[in-house]
């Protein structure tokens, strides 16, 4: 399986935990906690598609910072220091729950176990057949 497909795969896993657990907090906990879930969720996707576009933006054979760790690192405590930022902004504004951001914040780890699970059960159904 190819990096192009594993990413889709995760993108859509991504979406659908964070649809299930933005419906199901919706029903039955507060409003902040359900703007916790869905901000954190949506603050780790954007940062996780960033941090994809510049570890293949550094790995491509010709790109602009082949062989460069300089740049890559800076961007990457850029986008540390940008979440960090938003997270003391939502928080401080207590528009969003600190629970329920860290459940947000932790969808794309919930989405990379997901399809961990997933691609050991398909490895492991195409070696008893």
């Amino acid at each position: 399986m190819d990096w192009e497909n594993i990413y889709k795969t995760l993108k859509a896993f991504n979406w659908i935990i964070l649809l299930v657990l933005g419906s199901l907090s919706a029903c039955f906990m507060t409003r902040q906690f359900t703007a916790g879930i869905l901000v954190g969720g949506l603050m780790i996707m954007a940062n996780f598609h960033a941090l994809q576009h510049t570890i293949r933006q550094a790995f491509l054979p010709k790109g602009p910072a082949k062989g460069k760790k300089a740049p890559v690192i800076a961007k990457y405590y850029l986008r540390l220091g940008a979440m960090a930022g938003l997270i003391y902004f939502f928080i401080s504004q207590e528009w969003v729950d600190p629970v329920g951001l860290a459940i947000g914040l932790s969808i794309v780890v919930i989405g990379i176990v997901g399809l961990g699970i997933q691609l050991i059960r398909k490895t492991f159904s195409e070696e008893t057949v």
